[in-house]
């Protein structure tokens, strides 16, 4: 039975204020549009929620009609297409709260971190966003959260005090660490699994600004960037944020002309101090290749994106990732091999992020974000386009392989791409699967929540 020919949606359009769309509907492609365009959905049916009842209301209307449930806010994180399911949308719902004093925000799931970044700034605070503030925050913190500042203060999901869920019985809860505290341990790490979050509140930090950039080097010298970097990054203090990425650069007129439609080295830079130590730091790096372009100064954190220079367009992406224990010669020569400017290969991106610090501690209050003993992130980005999907997913794989002498257990779901039930419990240690595997069907027995990164087929 296809929801779409079989049922009537009267009793979903009175229960909810929000718009309920068919995909005969005017609007119903750009109520479900996402940033991440190679994962287009097609739900049976879209709601555009606007409030916490309104998101319980459709849970219990697909709970009654025996429909899966998919959520979005942006799309960023739509690694695999929503089907015959109600796509509950909430980029309606846009309350935020700034508590100075207390040092936290209240933000429901509509809200992107660009919006939290504005509101605290006033007061010398900043949230632990990611490398794009276009992101949602709901999405972003529950798979984990690492961003620019990570080594610094941890991730995210760490320095959550409260989530407001609601659950595939259609109830509305608010977790916290005495509250359902299982829940509340599991969402924080295991996304999108046990319900739709709403709202969340979190700790923001003084960060009134940084010393932040870039350097850009050219393809010629990645060898040479890329063995400076694994020698040169575990010894930098946890002040010291950095990733590094191989770019294959689009040739559009808006980049500056030594990066257009070019393969380029990226060494991005986030630093809690004086540029003077900075760039103290930083010298070894920049001893190691002639750079394109680039620099670091002193910058107000509302600035944190120019550090990425994440795109802002919708773009069709693959991805694919890995943790490492370690970043040893064998694995750079392999990265190179598989992914270097000698080849031509349908990747965007393959990115090193330097771990450790504070995202190796456990938080005050425990959560489900596994893999903290890792040293970095490989992460890899090809292009999403149909008619080069097994390519990238070959290379991809190619890419993650050449990098197994190194590899750790575990993976964040941020990173994980579109990897099935099966690959996305291995990230976590048999007690943690377990455990994260009787929450999801203590609160979602019949799983409800089986779109996207599912951990239940």
């Amino acid at each position: 039975m296809t929801a779409s020919t079989d049922l009537s949606f009267a009793d979903l359009a009175a229960a909810v204020d929000g718009p309920v769309l068919l995909p005969s509907d005017d609007g119903f492609a750009e109520e479900i549009f996402a940033w991440n365009v190679a994962n287009p959905h097609r739900p049976a049916v879209a709601v555009g929620a606007t409030s916490t009842a309104d998101v319980a209301a459709a849970v219990s209307w697909a709970g009654r009609h025996g429909l899966p449930v998919a959520v979005q806010a942006t799309g960023h994180g739509a690694v695999r297409p929503a089907v015959d399911c109600v796509l509950i949308t909430t980029s309606r719902m846009q309350s935020l709260t700034v508590d100075a004093a207390g040092k936290r925000a209240r933000a429901a799931a509509g809200v992107r971190w660009s919006q939290v970044i504005e509101a605290a700034a006033p007061h010398g605070l900043a949230p632990l966003s990611g490398s794009s503030s276009q992101v949602g925050v709901v999405g972003y913190t529950l798979g984990g959260g690492l961003g620019p500042l990570g080594r610094t203060f941890g991730f995210a999901a760490d320095h959550v005090r409260s989530v407001e869920i609601v659950t595939a019985d259609g109830v509305a809860r608010t977790v916290d660490a005495d509250h359902e505290s299982d829940l509340f341990w599991a969402v924080r790490g295991g996304k999108g699994n046990f319900g739709i979050v709403t709202a969340i509140e979190f700790d923001l930090f003084d960060v009134p600004s940084l010393t932040g950039g870039g350097f850009y080097f050219p393809a010629t010298h990645a060898a040479e960037v890329l063995h400076a970097y694994r020698a040169w990054a575990p010894i930098l203090p946890e002040r010291m944020n950095t990733s590094l990425a191989m770019l294959r650069l689009p040739p559009l007129p808006q980049l500056p002309e030594p990066l257009r439609g070019a393969f380029v080295v990226h060494l991005r830079v986030a630093y809690l101090g004086d540029t003077d130590t900075a760039s103290e730091l930083l010298a070894p790096m920049l001893a190691a290749a002639p750079v394109l372009l680039g620099g670091v100064g002193e910058m107000p954190y509302q600035a944190v994106d120019s550090i990425h220079q994440d795109p802002v367009d919708p773009t069709p992406t693959r991805e694919g990732g890995a943790l490492l224990g370690d970043l040893t010669a064998a694995t750079v020569e392999g990265l190179l091999a598989t992914a270097g400017p000698q080849v031509d290969v349908p990747l965007i991106m393959v990115e090193l992020r330097h771990l450790g610090g504070a995202l190796s501690r456990p938080p005050a209050v425990p959560n489900a974000i596994p893999g903290r003993d890792a040293a970095f992130s490989l992460f890899v980005i090809g292009l999403g386009v149909p008619e080069l999907v097994p390519a990238v997913d070959a290379v991809t794989a190619a890419v993650l392989a050449s990098a197994a002498d190194a590899t750790v257990p575990g993976g964040f779901m941020n990173f994980s791409g579109g990897a099935g039930p099966e690959a996305l419990q291995s990230n976590w240690p048999a007690p943690d699967r377990d455990r994260l595997l009787r929450i999801k069907r203590s609160y979602d027995p019949t799983n409800v929540f089986s779109t996207n990164q599912a951990l239940l087929p």
